[in-house]
């Protein structure tokens, strides 16, 4: 019978001990920049590593000179004619050392495998927790206050602040339904807890991941009879790169690994492979998308 491998490897990958700031910022020796200045963008060189990243130096009218490769994320207009750095897991340092840059600006999930090469190019580096909604908001705000953008920053928390006055209470009353987040690389998949930003998600559209917060931890290896036990309502699938190749990793798993089919989510069919666009590491500006899109899963309805 086969079984798919739950990957060591891909949770040494992602995960990385919770920070408690939101903009972690590391003066770099000989660095142009003073820790903790606040100058405008305008007259610094600043790169993003990563799509997310990349989007919310837009929405703050920020100028990048250099920017990740992505094949399955958008990257914004305006920077189609800066540097290409690579992919947001490996950028590459030869090409960030070559731009003489003020900022690297990176997500903190990254931090751990990336902190480290930066320090070796001597670039001042700043890694954003955007591993919630919240978490993101408050990157912006300080993003705003380190890069005089602090009227475009106030200008997006306000309209965060907004909608969650108005979703706060959605599912109030309903009963919440037990979740397992399963997140997947071809061949292999882990389990998100409520410290990664998919279950971050289901934790704000109303779920309870079975897992919980998993001790802090974003990601966790279980095996499938420890899952079992856990006896979700709804089984919840997700890509961490590679969508396409993710979904058939799982219906093949699901298929030829016996034990699904005991668990009960399985039986009454209440197995859901969320999108790729809304439901990838990072928090982004599409988290109403994913909200609709929890919603039926979730209650079974669109209200």
């Amino acid at each position: 019978m086969k079984k798919l491998r739950i990957a060591a490897v891909l949770t040494a990958a992602l995960m990385t001990a919770a920070l408690c700031g939101c903009v972690d910022q590391h003066p770099e020796e000989n660095s142009k920049a003073e820790s903790g200045s606040v100058t405008n963008a305008d007259d610094l060189r600043i790169a993003a590593t990563s799509p997310a990243v990349a989007n919310i130096c837009d929405k703050l009218d920020i100028d990048l000179v250099g920017v990740c490769s992505s094949t399955v994320s958008t990257i914004p207009d305006r920077y189609k004619d800066a540097t290409q750095l690579g992919t947001a897991m490996n950028p590459d340092t030869e090409i960030l050392a070559s731009l003489d840059l003020d900022w690297i600006l990176s997500p903190s999930s990254l931090e751990s495998d990336l902190q480290p090469k930066y320090a070796a190019i001597k670039t001042k580096s700043a890694f954003l927790n955007l591993k919630s909604v919240e978490g993101m908001y408050k990157s912006i705000e300080e993003l705003g206050e380190m890069f005089d953008r602090q009227e475009q920053a106030q200008k997006l928390v306000d309209e965060y602040t907004s909608f969650m006055n108005k979703y706060k209470n959605k599912n109030k009353g309903k009963e919440s339904p037990k979740v397992l987040v399963l997140m997947g690389l071809p061949g292999s998949y882990i389990v998100a807890t409520d410290n990664s930003y998919v279950g971050s998600l289901v934790k704000l559209a109303g779920g309870t991941n079975v897992y919980g917060d998993g001790g802090g931890q974003e990601f966790l290896n279980a095996n499938t009879e420890d899952m079992e036990t856990k006896d979700p309502d709804i089984i919840v699938r997700c890509a961490h790169a590679l969508p396409d190749e993710v979904v058939e990793m799982f219906n093949e798993e699901f298929s030829a690994n016996d034990i699904w089919k005991h668990f009960r989510a399985v039986q009454e069919g209440k197995v859901y492979d969320l999108s790729y666009e809304y439901f990838g590491m990072s928090a982004g500006f599409d988290y109403p998308q994913a909200l609709d899109e929890l919603q039926p899963i979730l209650y079974g309805d669109q209200s």
